[in-house]
């Protein structure tokens, strides 16, 4: 069956919180875009059932986070046997991107961390009611769960949340812009002292390659250590160019070899310094940046 007019017209009004539900869910592009389309074939199927629906908004968001929490839900094993640290595929947002979604913090880099850390339940009942303010018992229902339980997972969810925030409090956009292209430039100039200066001493590079290429399997901490590295994989083979980007709503850079994207860098920065570098080099992650 085909959505009537009215309905197709109020599915592409929604379909950014659809993907953004689902995208915050599972950190996963490709899996994200899979959600959007069966939540947009369980939609034509029930068309007659969803004209009385008051808000469909809240309906197919709800469809999204009960089909992610299922594919969370079979993929554990999958994320148990993950090979080194797990970062989000690179989400592009702002006015350039292929597919804006909802941009706010819960879908930047240090965020999505922190949610992956989260149990699933956790995770639905939070990105659900914080984030897209749905009721406790339309919570449940997904979960499976009474309102009072799903009252403490969301609780439980926060306190992490708020935890997080509250150690890493995030600088102003423009500093972030200032911090990002003076990283660049050195990067690009392969300049060690200019590197150093961007730095914070105790900071912290985390490389997601998921087994698939050549990247640090365990975080590389420490200003020196971690500018003469960045500096040394710069000079084994130079980049063709480094491209600001924006990514989960911050300021990141794109690095290119051969006109292929082989690396996102998205950054945490306080006073003035970088403080932890997350860097995506799992080219299953970048499949969806080929068009960049």
């Amino acid at each position: 069956m085909e959505l009537s007019p009215r309905l197709r017209e109020e599915w592409e009004s929604h379909r950014p919180a659809v993907f953004g539900a689902a995208y915050r869910l599972l950190g996963s592009v490709a899996e994200a875009e899979d959600v959007v389309q069966d939540v947009w074939l369980r939609a034509a199927a029930a068309s007659d059932d969803l004209e009385r629906v008051v808000d469909l908004r809240a309906w197919l968001i709800t469809v999204a986070a009960r089909t992610s929490y299922n594919v969370l839900r079979s993929a554990r094993v999958r994320r148990e046997d993950y090979v080194g640290p797990w970062l989000p595929e690179p989400l592009l947002t702002g006015p350039d991107a292929a597919g804006p979604v909802l941009v706010d913090e819960s879908v930047g880099t240090a965020m999505m961390v922190v949610m992956r850390e989260l149990a699933p339940p956790e995770r639905v009942a939070f990105v659900l009611h914080d984030v897209f303010g749905l009721p406790f018992e339309q919570i449940a229902e997904v979960l499976g769960k009474s309102v009072p339980a799903t009252r403490k997972l969301a609780s439980r969810a926060r306190a992490r949340v708020a935890a997080a925030r509250e150690r890493e409090p995030a600088a102003a956009r423009g500093e972030r812009e200032r911090v990002v292209a003076a990283f660049r430039a050195a990067s690009q100039a392969g300049d060690l002292a200019r590197l150093v200066a961007v730095l914070h001493p105790d900071v912290v590079y985390v490389a997601d390659g998921g087994g698939r290429t050549t990247a640090a399997r365990v975080p590389v901490r420490g200003r020196d250590r971690l500018a003469s590295m960045l500096a040394w994989i710069e000079g084994r083979r130079p980049a063709e160019r480094i491209e600001p980007v924006e990514v989960g709503g911050q300021p990141a850079l794109v690095t290119y070899r051969d006109g292929v994207p082989v690396w996102v860098d998205t950054f945490e920065i306080r006073d003035g310094r970088i403080v932890t570098i997350w860097r995506v080099v799992n080219p299953d992650k970048l499949r969806h940046l080929s068009h960049l």
